[in-house]
C-alpha cells in the first residue's frame, strides 16, 4: 500500500518494536511482537508480549505521529505452530 510505512525493528517508546507499521492516509498504526513460546506455551507468551508492549510505551511513538487508531499483535511462536493474538 503506498500510504503504508512499514519498518522492522523500529524504536518505539522505550523499546523497539519487531514490526511497525503506520497507515497515514487512515490514521492507523500498528504494532506486531514475535516471542518463541517456549514448551509451547502460547498464551503466556502472547501475555508477556501484551505487558511488554504497555510497559514500554510502544503507542507513544504512534500517536506522536498522528495515529489515532492502533492495533497490537502478538504471535507466539514454538516449532512449526503459532500463535496470533490481536488487541
Amino acid at each position: 500500500m503506498n500510504s503504508w510505512k512499514v519498518k522492522p525493528h523500529t524504536a518505539s517508546g522505550d523499546r523497539y518494536s519487531d514490526i511497525y507499521i503506520e497507515d497515514a492516509d487512515h490514521e492507523i498504526g500498528i504494532f506486531i511482537e514475535v516471542k518463541y513460546a517456549e514448551k509451547a506455551d502460547f498464551q503466556e507468551s502472547c501475555s508477556a508480549v501484551l505487558k511488554q508492549i504497555n510497559d514500554k510505551n510502544y503507542e507513544e511513538a504512534l500517536i506522536d505521529d498522528g495515529m489515532t487508531t492502533i492495533r497490537k499483535y502478538r504471535i507466539a511462536c514454538y516449532k512449526k505452530r503459532c500463535r496470533v493474538i490481536s488487541g
